[in-house]
């Protein structure tokens, strides 16, 4: 393909099937992290599509969902095509979800190069976004190649996969382009604090490229398993055909694309990326990213904070009044009331799994 001809057959597949519990309670099953509207114009989702248009128009972006928010997302997105939003019956995890939209695309366009992006990052440079984009797509459109969006690591953080990639480059587009020598996932902070220090190291942050046709084989080299089932599926309509895809689907295995192809396949490239990129994984980190008053508190128009200093205060209804605290997360919903040490806020999602555990489900 012709350089210009590559984004002629950019396809992007938008991943909106996640639960966020560490933003509970404001994120629940019906309302999840990605339909919050916690910085700027619109909810994270919406953002996400929005960076994308630029490159890949909507006739040509699909979002793989869940059947609680599908309603949601088509009323968020009234751009896409209906039959583009995709609403999961189960959820395993990603490896089954794109290769499910590798034969969507593959049916449309056998040229077809998949861009699959998370819906619930922050990326505050969304030019450059782009031109990593661009330059990520003329690599993958080789067959057999695949692309990770390599982000430059800013600390060492072991709540991230890590790529290690070779010493040395080639540009492309403007942009430095790696061989990839492994993935790790989530190393102890002592790996970490080494990782970062080499240089030789890039946080994956879940943003891929490639053919749909290289995925495919990928996964008829690597999982035949479930590239029998994927063609199966396939061949039996695929997503355009609800009752079987939601007869089929659960009987995926649950799994992430890093352990069941990335870790095993070769011919992988990084594009190094610096796009001001956030995962955005707790209230920490929205705290971290709103704008604070002189006493670094995040608060409502409607709170008085005395004596208090570096807290993060969410609600709509209730005036709150803090006395003498510091560092903690308060959010208020209609129905419940998160108090926590700003420390500790990545827990919250363990505070879900209590309340599940104890057949609170309408707080979920």
């Amino acid at each position: 393909m012709t350089r210009q001809s590559v984004f002629a057959h950019a396809y992007a597949v938008v991943m909106a099937g996640g639960s966020g519990t560490r933003f509970w309670p404001l994120s629940r099953r019906r309302h999840p992290k990605q339909l919050l509207q916690l910085f700027g114009h619109g909810t994270l989702l919406e953002q996400a599509v929005e960076r994308l248009l630029p490159l890949i128009p909507p006739a040509r972006i699909y979002v793989y969902t869940n059947e609680l928010v599908r309603n949601e997302v088509y009323r968020r997105l009234p751009q896409i095509p209906r039959a583009q939003i995709v609403a999961e019956p189960a959820s395993r995890n990603t490896a089954p979800t794109l290769g499910v939209a590798a034969h969507e695309i593959l049916r449309r366009d056998p040229q077809g190069v998949m861009v699959v992006i998370p819906a619930d990052h922050v990326i505050a440079r969304p030019a450059e976004f782009l031109r990593v984009l661009r330059a990520g797509c003329e690599v993958a459109a080789k067959p057999g190649r695949s692309v990770v969006i390599g982000l430059k690591p800013t600390r060492p953080d072991t709540g991230f996969g890590y790529v290690r990639v070779s010493t040395r480059g080639v540009r492309v587009g403007g942009q430095e382009i790696y061989r990839v020598e492994k993935f790790t996932e989530k190393p102890p902070l002592k790996v970490a604090r080494r990782y970062v220090a080499s240089g030789r190291y890039l946080w994956n942050g879940g943003m891929f490229i490639w053919r749909a046709s290289t995925l495919l084989e990928n996964f008829a080299r690597h999982q035949p398993r479930m590239a029998d089932q994927l063609a199966h599926l396939a061949e039996a309509g695929g997503v355009r055909s609800a009752e079987t895809f939601r007869r089929l689907f659960p009987q995926f295995e649950k799994i992430s694309i890093d352990y069941a192809l990335m870790e095993k396949i070769s011919d992988i490239h990084a594009v190094a990326a610096d796009i001001g990129w956030n995962d955005v994984g707790s209230w920490a980190v929205v705290y971290g990213l709103s704008a604070k008053d002189k006493e670094a508190n995040v608060r409502p128009a409607r709170s008085l904070c005395l004596d208090s200093r570096g807290n993060m205060i969410v609600a709509k209804r209730s005036f709150v009044v803090t006395v003498g605290v510091q560092d903690l997360v308060i959010v208020e919903t209609e129905d419940a009331l998160l108090v926590c040490a700003g420390e500790h806020s990545q827990e919250v999602g363990k505070a879900v799994q209590a309340l599940e555990k104890a057949g609170l489900k309408e707080l979920l």
